[in-house]
């Protein structure tokens, strides 16, 4: 067994840490156990063993400290589903806005990109938010029925949690899900197309 002490690590240093060690494990498999103390990190590091077909569980200890086990291995693997019917393209937003100028806009011209997303056939298979762009998943988003829509209908909504903490609107998430800085990296990385805004 692979113990991972993370306590206090910012994300997405406890995955980047517990798939390495996965890594080090090879055909053999094996079980990796990671201390973290966000529930973030938690999250993501679930999403992460789903990702890779394998399964994974946590128990709450004291003072908030979250031990998530992960076990790899053949005997072990989750069957993921996989599709080649898609368009590849991957979304980017990294702001509250398109364009410079303009901020009010900016807003408009934004809500209109995000509007025109949903006639894209086949659509996106991720939207992804980070800095400001966070806001744009939060329940008071004016987007929030289009992306709730292009939701329902496959596409990933996905949203930095370090983002969503530093502007505090964690709770308010409106659409989709929270993922980490490695997480944008590694769809971003294996996207057929990328739109960054």
């Amino acid at each position: 067994m692979t113990n991972i002490d993370a306590i206090g690590q910012p994300c997405p240093i406890p995955v980047i840490r517990a798939k390495k060690a996965l890594e080090a494990l090879g055909d053999v498999g094996g079980v990796i156990t990671v201390l973290v103390d966000s529930d973030i990190s938690r999250q993501n590091l679930e999403k992460m063993a789903t990702g890779l077909g394998y399964h994974s569980e946590y128990i709450q200890k004291e003072n908030g400290i979250i031990e998530v086990t992960i076990v790899a291995g053949e005997d072990c693997a989750i069957e993921v589903p996989t599709t080649d019917e898609s368009s590849g393209v991957v979304v980017a937003i990294g702001r509250d806005t398109m364009g410079d100028g303009n901020e009010e806009l900016g807003r408009i011209l934004l809500k209109s990109f995000i509007y025109s997303l949903r006639e894209l056939t086949p659509a996106p298979t991720h939207i992804l938010f980070f800095n400001s762009g966070a806001y744009l998943t939060s329940s008071d988003s004016n987007s929030l029925e289009d992306l709730r829509a292009m939701a329902n209908e496959g596409t990933v909504i996905q949203t930095c949690g370090t983002c969503t903490n530093y502007y505090g609107i964690t709770e308010k998430l409106g659409v989709g899900e929270i993922t980490n800085m490695y997480g944008i990296v590694s769809i971003m990385a294996s996207a057929k197309r990328v739109i960054n805004i």
